[in-house]
């Protein structure tokens, strides 16, 4: 079965129209972001569009399809219950992947899963197929790679409730990651609203050889431009180089976009992604895309003078790219492998490898898993035993059912690996690691996209890298973060000293598989006589309640909650790993609330002052504290608050707890969004260093009776001795986001529209 093909077909026989029409309005060549976005755009372009809008302006778009992981669908389809809508009104699916815990093996933890989180899989089985939405059961696989294979098509756009929606870019489609609030809504039939992003161009030159993967390209391009470099931009790839990926390489490029702020990345439609259409089944797209495939990439002449084109150009030459290893705590510290010894030294690193992981909806298609066994065959054949633990997580119940017919899971289980269930696992946190290293230095080795603090195994001391899994492979046979496999030897069980070979790739190869095969079940067609199961005084789902209007007066008597120090991502404001299981309870997870983030006055992680009592203790419980009184209070950031994935309980946790403001430096996009569509008020510093003048008493008035786009608020600063000081910050808000803050969400202001209309 292919899905939606009738809606690709109607797509394709309107797609070259639309970008003539839209060439003519715009009157210059067009790349291929700007064609994909243009042509879905909600309403007509105004005529007087034109290049200098980009990051300026305020768009409505409505996508193809919309995808969500099983944890964000929980929180997404509450809010999506709230508009009383009876079906979704665009292709919906729901993922399981995110649950299920990494602990014994593949078919224990998937079957303890099952048992586990029975009510939650109930609930969203039960709500899917009450709205006629797409399921995917536990054990079918990482939500982006279940996209790659069946629904991603070249042209297309899809929106996703996780971060790394953006997978899809592999394959030609643009994908983006947005909160909860954001896909209820436009499940609801109401347009995606973002601001019309910047395009980075990067040119591709050369090819890539010997030990170089896709994986090293993201990993060099995160550290030339930051974990915010990208923000409010599309990374459109381009060149020869791109030519010779794979399309799942490309899907991991795009996928990683998402550590530098990326809005979506994109590769135009090649022979590859026609390749990767053909050996899943799905001839009849590759057929289409290839009728109008010069209409799936830029203008010829966006390549010829990229720089009239793109708002920026970045060249990265393939044939001397090498392997790169990415951390530790952060995507963007990227580091050559030639190099590693070096930095290792200076920076106090520890080199033993305590554990390699492979895997993740980065890394685990097919193609990926067979480099791997490529390094697993020859360490074999020239007997070298691994000297780390080694887990291996396949993308998807097709990958895993295509290298177990290979050999590929006996090869992987007699060096010594463990291969975990078909599902985020120890990515996202949902990890026991079976070790004494709780709270103590040491090092591992994955092919994941992220490598926040704690994020892995919850040890703020463990300091996570990121590389390719073959550079992951080899690594874990020598148990060293500074073995260069390229050049270095390895001693064998014979005392012999052998050298890798160039790892190899296996091509992917068709099979079919039916659909309940692959975890999929389709949803009923009687579907006004079902109900959403939630259960009574259930502990992990609960029925959300709207949050307040706001008064219409100025915000008065703010207390400070919390100052964070340094980096402060959405995991840190709502951790992963075993709060997972409330995602579908508001007032349980925001027990959770800040608890990783570092306090400015003690250097400590949840701990903060209550100002009212004198005493010292935890974030969410000081929280509940102010808000049983009736005191507003707020939040205090630095630079690219918000960083990381969609979760948009980050957002939620703070609303419920009776935050009212978010004052940093500067915001994640998403994070931003978030905050903005849950009533929260996110501004910004204009001077940076008046950051430094917020101290742990203070109180706020802010001035924002008279709230407008592009207007300034005035700030009041109320020190514990009384002194006063007065600040300027500034905001985003354009005017329907404003009436979002009014309405007090954006959920509020939808259900306040009658007859909600699509142009």
């Amino acid at each position: 079965m292919i899905f939606d093909l009738d809606q690709i077909r109607d797509f394709y026989s309107n797609f070259q129209f639309r970008v003539e029409k839209i060439r003519n309005i715009i009157d210059h060549p067009l790349t291929y972001s700007e064609k994909i976005l243009y042509s879905h755009l909600l309403e007509e372009i105004d005529f007087q569009f034109k290049k200098n809008k980009r990051n300026k302006c305020y768009m409505n778009f409505f996508p193809d399809r919309l995808a969500m992981q099983d944890a964000t669908a929980q929180m997404t389809l509450l809010q999506f219950m709230q508009t009383k809508k009876c079906k979704t009104f665009l292709p919906t699916t729901v993922h399981c992947d995110h649950l299920i815990y990494a602990k014994n093996g593949s078919e224990i933890d998937l079957e303890n899963a099952i048992k586990e989180n029975k009510e939650i899989y109930d609930f969203l089985k039960s709500a899917s197929h009450k709205y006629g939405i797409g399921f995917w059961g536990p054990g079918s696989g990482i939500i982006h790679q279940v996209i790659l294979e069946n629904y991603a098509f070249p042209g297309g756009m899809i929106i996703g409730t996780d971060s790394h929606t953006p997978n899809a870019g592999g394959l030609g489609m643009l994908g983006i990651g947005v909160g909860g609030a954001d896909a209820a809504e436009v499940m609801s039939g109401y347009f995606l609203e973002f601001k019309f992003p910047k395009i980075i161009g990067v040119h591709l030159k050369g090819k890539i050889n010997g030990w170089t993967s896709p994986k090293d390209i993201i990993l060099k391009l995160a550290g030339m431009i930051g974990v915010s470099g990208a923000k409010n931009h599309i990374i459109e790839y381009f060149g020869e180089g791109a030519n010779h990926i794979s399309c799942v390489g490309k899907a991991t490029i795009c996928n990683m976009g998402a550590e530098i702020g990326a809005t979506a990345s994109l590769f135009p439609y090649d022979i590859k992604m026609k390749d990767f259409l053909e050996k899943n089944g799905r001839e009849k797209v590759s057929m289409m895309a290839e009728k109008i495939k010069n209409f799936l990439k830029a203008d010829m002449e966006v390549h010829k003078n990229p720089w009239n084109y793109y708002d920026q150009v970045i060249e990265i030459n393939l044939n001397v790219l090498e392997p790169h290893i990415n951390g530790p705590f952060t995507p963007d510290k990227a580091t050559p492998i030639s190099k590693m010894k070096e930095e290792a030294a200076k920076n106090n690193w520890p080199t033993n490898i305590e554990v390699g992981l492979i895997g993740s909806c980065t890394n685990s298609s097919f193609e990926d898993l067979s480099k791997a066994i490529s390094i697993v065959q020859q360490a074999k054949n020239k007997n070298l035993k691994i000297h780390s633990e080694y887990f291996v997580t396949p993308g998807s119940k097709q990958v895993y059912s295509l290298i177990k017919e290979k050999g590929f899971i006996s090869d992987f289980k007699n060096v010594g690996a463990k291969i975990f269930s078909n599902a985020c696992g120890p990515c996202i946190g949902q990890w026991f690691r079976n070790s004494d290293k709780n709270n103590v230095k040491n090092t591992i080795l994955h092919s994941f996209n992220r490598n926040f603090s704690s994020r892995n195994d919850g040890n703020p001391k463990t300091h996570a890298f990121i590389a390719s899994p073959e550079i992951v492979t080899a690594l874990v046979f020598s148990g060293d973060l500074t073995f260069d496999p390229r050049k270095d030897t390895l001693k064998n069980d014979k005392g012999e000293y052998v050298k890798f070979e160039e790892p190899k790739t296996m091509d992917l190869f068709q099979k079919k598989f039916n659909l309940e095969e692959l975890g999929y079940e389709s949803s009923s067609r009687d579907r006004k006589k079902l109900s959403v199961i939630i259960k009574k005084n259930s502990k992990r789902l609960q029925v959300l309640s709207s949050f307040s209007e706001w008064n219409r007066k100025d915000l008065l008597n703010v207390r400070l909650l919390i100052k964070t120090e340094g980096k402060c991502t959405t995991d840190h404001i709502s951790m992963a790993g075993p709060w997972l299981k409330y995602r579908g309870h508001l007032e349980k997870i925001s027990e959770n609330l800040l608890m990783g983030a570092v306090n400015a006055f003690n250097h400590k992680r949840n701990k903060i002052k209550n100002v009212i009592t004198g005493d010292y203790g935890k974030v969410s419980d000081i929280a509940k504290f102010y808000k049983s009184r009736n005191i507003s209070t707020l939040i205090v950031g630095e630079e690219n608050y918000g960083e990381g994935s969609s979760r948009e309980h980050a957002a939620m946790e703070p609303r419920f707890l009776g935050i009212r403001v978010v004052l940093a430096k500067s915001f994640s996009r998403i994070h931003e969004t978030n905050l903005k569509k849950q009533g929260i008020l996110a501004l910004t510093f204009i001077n940076r260093s008046d950051y430094q003048k917020i101290q742990e008493e203070d109180f706020f008035h802010f001035y924002i009776k008279n709230i407008s786009p592009k207007r300034n608020i005035n700030v009041e600063l109320i020190h514990y001795n009384g002194e006063k000081e007065k600040i300027i910050v500034q905001h985003s808000y354009n005017e329907r986001q404003i009436e979002w803050f009014k309405a007090g969400s954006s959920l509020n202001f939808i259900k306040n529209i009658h007859n909600i209309h699509i142009a």
